[in-house]
């Protein structure tokens, strides 16, 4: 199931994570959130109109919510109780502006983005003639790109190299939709992925009847064996629409 937070549009990407920013033919590494210029640099490298932002993480958490029974009627009510359960979930200090969506009965995905953070990118971007038509984080960039051609149950790891500590990022695992959601500002090694944060999820979801069936890894160049058939994602093929 695509989830349509992403949809098909002609715009220009622009691809914005911790280590590394990529427009086009521009490149430019990073250590941590980009400074204007180097967003002004990216923008400039790409045709005038709109742009499609695909950012880490990290800066643009998300949360899958289950259970939820009666909620608000009315877009701002509805609006509003999601900003709040997503605050509160995440212990959130800065406020967020929240972006939610019905997966099934009960359940829903939501993700945010600093309200600051966002208006600021939103003004440069408008500035520079490269107006922001979406903004979504990396793990729903490539959740859309492969979980839909995927025939079995499967796993996607999301993941951002934090120096010789290891990865930050996020796991994610679909049967017929998105069935789980985690999220590590952490970084941990690929072992300790392996047996702290993936073998735990395998075993919740062999409870929930949604045993996945592979192990798709992006942003590492190798991954060690684990209990399910892994495959790195090719950076290449996943980001030639920069080109």
């Amino acid at each position: 199931m695509k989830l349509p937070f992403l949809k098909p549009q002609a715009v220009s990407l622009l691809w914005c994570e911790q280590h590394r920013i990529l427009a086009g033919a521009h490149q430019r590494p990073l250590a941590g959130l980009p400074t204007e210029d180097a967003l002004a640099q990216a923008l400039a490298a790409l045709p005038a109109g709109p742009t499609r932002w695909v950012v880490d993480d990290l800066w643009a958490p998300s949360l899958l919510l289950r259970d939820l029974g009666d909620l608000p009627r009315g877009a701002e009510a509805l609006e509003a109780f999601f900003r709040w359960r997503f605050t509160q979930s995440l212990a959130l200090d800065a406020p967020h502006a929240v972006q939610a969506m019905a997966l099934e009965p009960g359940v829903w995905v939501a993700t945010g983005i600093r309200e600051e953070l966002r208006e600021t990118w939103l003004q440069l971007a408008q500035r520079l003639d490269r107006p922001m038509r979406t903004l979504v984080p990396r793990w729903l960039h490539l959740y859309n790109q492969v979980a839909p051609s995927q025939e079995m149950p499967g796993m996607l790891l999301s993941l951002s190299p934090a120096g010789t500590q290891g990865y930050t990022g996020t796991l994610v695992a679909w049967g017929r939709t998105l069935a789980l959601l985690r999220q590590w500002q952490e970084p941990a090694g690929p072992d300790a992925w392996n047996e702290e944060r993936i073998a735990p999820s395998v075993a919740f979801l062999q409870r929930e009847a949604r045993t996945p069936q592979s192990l798709l890894v992006w942003g590492a160049p190798d991954w060690p064996e684990s209990e399910l058939p892994t495959r790195c994602l090719d950076a290449r093929s996943a980001l030639a629409e920069l080109h």
